[in-house]
């Protein structure tokens, strides 16, 4: 799988999928807890697994971040700065924070590179990294403890040297969305002027229930990927994002899927997407060994996709969903 950044080609050859961002890593202003954050960072545990993907014991590896990257980053955290969920020490100040950060941010060159060291110092089966430079220090600035994950992508360059991208995303307690805009979205939809019945119907719709779902079903009576058909065992999946649909795309049947719950899952978060002739698009974010776990690769064609009537939603989940 090749990838391109900054205008420059990449092969990938393995991701980290997920590291947790901790309240021990993150700057004073961001945390929960006491403390004034410690900046070395936990990526995994020393083993066959983090040796092959990051090196030998001392590594020194050359990294970078995509300033794109932080600025969906800091999108996609907005709501929570303005309306936490969590109990941070300093929650007066974050929205103040975040246009701070966002100015910053907007600043940068599209491409800020650094490099992370093993701290060989600390005893014990967990490796962790440290680094002095500028682009560390922002991603601990931007970081929110718990709700913040990291991906790294080890890539191969032009001129056959490994890099390691580095990209921030935001998880909120196993959900894309944050609960305060779920919860907000039910309200507006509630205070609505629409008929009592139209807006039972939004609110199922919203959870793939009620007749969205049922319209889908007939359409899509199985899953096109596992061809499950049982549908107590298929998910209702929007395409196109319920938060980014107008009210007629919120509803309407060629906005979706019928899938089975893990295919659903990668869709939903942007791992899987679709061509306008049928084939599969993987994101990098996921490592090959997890693709080949769940049986799917890139380029496969899905033989029983329904695409008629669902390319420009398939276009924005490709454009505005798909991790890449």
């Amino acid at each position: 799988m090749n990838i391109i950044l900054d205008n420059h080609d990449f092969r990938v050859i393995d991701t980290k999928e997920k590291i947790t961002i901790a309240d021990s890593f993150v700057v004073r202003q961001n945390k929960i807890g006491g403390g004034n954050g410690e900046a070395k960072l936990y990526i995994g545990q020393d083993g066959q697994e983090t040796r092959s993907f990051f090196g030998n014991n001392g590594f020194a590896i050359p990294c970078f971040l995509i300033k794109s990257d932080l600025q969906k980053y800091l999108e996609e955290t907005k709501v929570e700065y303005l309306k936490p969920e969590q109990p941070y020490i300093n929650k007066d100040i974050l929205p103040n924070l975040w246009n701070e950060r966002k100015t910053k941010i907007d600043a940068l060159p599209e491409r800020i590179d650094f490099e992370v060291i093993e701290q060989t110092q600390i005893a014990g089966p967990r490796v962790y990294v440290n680094s002095n430079d500028y682009a560390y220090k922002i991603i601990r600035e931007l970081s929110l403890p718990n709700i913040t994950f990291i991906s790294v992508i080890k890539l191969l360059d032009e001129n056959g040297r490994i890099n390691y991208y580095f990209r921030l995303f935001a998880d909120y307690f196993g959900e894309v969305e944050h609960p305060y805009v779920i919860e907000k979205e039910a309200e507006e939809i509630i205070e609505s002027d629409v008929p009592q019945e139209e807006k039972k119907q939004l609110i199922r719709a919203r959870i793939g229930q009620g007749e969205y779902r049922a319209k889908l079903l007939t359409e899509c009576p199985f899953c096109p990927i596992t061809l499950v058909s049982d549908d107590r065992l298929l998910i209702a999946s929007h395409i196109k994002p319920w938060a980014s649909s107008t009210d007629f795309e919120k509803t309407d049947p060629k906005n979706g899927f019928m899938l089975t719950p893990t295919f659903d899952r990668l869709f939903d978060r942007g791992f899987l997407s679709f061509t306008d002739d049928k084939k599969t698009i993987l994101s990098p974010f996921l490592s090959n060994m997890t693709y080949s776990k769940l049986g799917i690769s890139d380029n496969k064609i899905i033989t029983h996709l329904p695409i008629a009537g669902r390319e420009q939603y398939l276009e924005y989940h490709r454009n505005e969903i798909l991790k890449k």
